[in-house]
């Protein structure tokens, strides 16, 4: 079975974001044209100390950067005005508090839906 070799990285950036660390490097095909390789680099902690890292890769082509800028713009413009640009994270506030919600039980159907926006 044939192993995989990366080419060496033409530029690199990297952005620290907690215990999740980005990595954003441009290579080289064989046919020396560019793609962008971006890694998730996530750490996690054992209870005896020790550590290891969990990583996972995509790979994006020229032919794919419009599309691929276009969409990840959408849904992060999604989110902000969805949500605000506020972190609402149980991990990420250590006086958070969930609170119990009840939910009441009806007899009505829900059948109102669309899907135009999907």
């Amino acid at each position: 079975m044939a192993e995989r070799v990366e080419q060496e990285e033409i530029f690199s950036q990297v952005l620290r974001a907690g215990r999740r660390t980005y990595f954003f490097d441009v290579r080289s095909t064989k046919a020396e044209d560019y793609y962008l390789t971006v890694t998730e680099s996530k750490k996690f902690t054992h209870d005896d100390g020790s550590y290891h890292y969990q990583k996972h890769k995509i790979y994006l082509y020229k032919e794919d950067f419009s599309d691929f800028k276009e969409m990840l713009e959408k849904a992060t413009d999604f989110i902000v005005n969805e949500k605000g640009e506020e972190v609402i994270s149980e991990r990420h506030q250590k006086d958070y508090k969930k609170e119990e919600v009840v939910e009441e039980k009806t007899t009505e159907s829900f059948t109102d839906v669309s899907f135009e926006d999907i």
